[in-house]
């Protein structure tokens, strides 16, 4: 190999090595957050589970009803939990995916359509299977429907933001950029699973369970995105993302 071949070619390895890299890491949160979904739902029947919900519950309503905190404390938590909500979502839904289409963002768009469908058959799916009983009524500061166990505005706010930053990260090069985004979509999930702790309408280990599977799914669905764009990249198929520049050839990114 001459010398002027040697530093595209170590160019295009470092890719390489990136690449599988973030696989193996997105791989490894999957395995994790199935294992630790599993724990989670075994430790909420026994005694110790049960205990911790009812400390947290009790910590964050020291007074049935009465969150901690200020008044408007109280309002913005009733507000910042809509963002997990199945209509806030939807919307904010339509409007990415437009975007993407508009950016002939295909392979993008079909992930994001799946993810949310398939985080919705998730999470009632799970709710039907495991019928757990919400916090009682008293501590409900909003309405609820269904079961309890995962918390479903957890779950598809992981779900939602975590693709939708995964996605961004690809159009930004610099690693602080991708950190900043990434930290976004990871806390947005936060302040909505805790918001559903503070106002009563779950139990703690509900939470936890909902960020534990929509992580697990987010990332499955990127593994499922990353080798379709990977094999169709090779055989020029139409489903791939479009580059951002005209005329440059698509490249799998991590």
């Amino acid at each position: 190999m001459q010398t002027s071949e040697l530093v595209p070619f170590l160019r295009r390895a470092l890719t390489v090595a990136r690449a599988e890299f973030a696989a193996l890491g997105a791989l490894a949160i999957v395995t994790l957050g199935i294992m630790t979904f599993v724990e989670i739902a075994d430790d909420m029947t026994e005694a110790d589970g049960q205990a911790f919900d009812q400390m947290v519950l009790h910590w964050m309503q020291p007074v049935a009803g009465q969150p901690r905190g200020p008044w408007w404390l109280h309002e913005a938590a009733a507000d910042l939990t809509s963002l997990g909500g199945i209509s806030v979502l939807t919307l904010f839904a339509i409007v990415a995916l437009v975007f993407l289409l508009i950016l002939r963002k295909r392979l993008s768009a079909l992930l994001l359509i799946v993810g949310l469908a398939g985080g919705v058959g998730l999470s009632e799916g799970l709710k039907a299977l495991f019928e757990r009983q919400r916090p009682p009524a008293v501590y409900q500061a909003v309405e609820t429907l269904n079961a309890s166990f995962p918390s479903g505005h957890a779950l598809l706010s992981t779900v939602f933001y975590l693709t939708v930053a995964v996605m961004l990260t690809r159009a930004f090069p610099r690693k602080r950029v991708k950190a900043w985004v990434l930290g976004v979509g990871m806390t947005f999930a936060l302040i909505v699973g805790l918001t559903r702790i503070y106002l009563g309408a779950h139990w703690a280990s509900d939470v936890m369970a909902g960020w534990c599977v929509g992580a697990a799914w987010a990332m499955a669905l990127w593994l499922v995105s990353y080798a379709v764009e990977r094999r169709q990249t090779r055989h020029q198929a139409h489903l791939v993302d479009e580059p951002a520049v005209s005329g440059e050839p698509p490249v799998a990114e991590a």
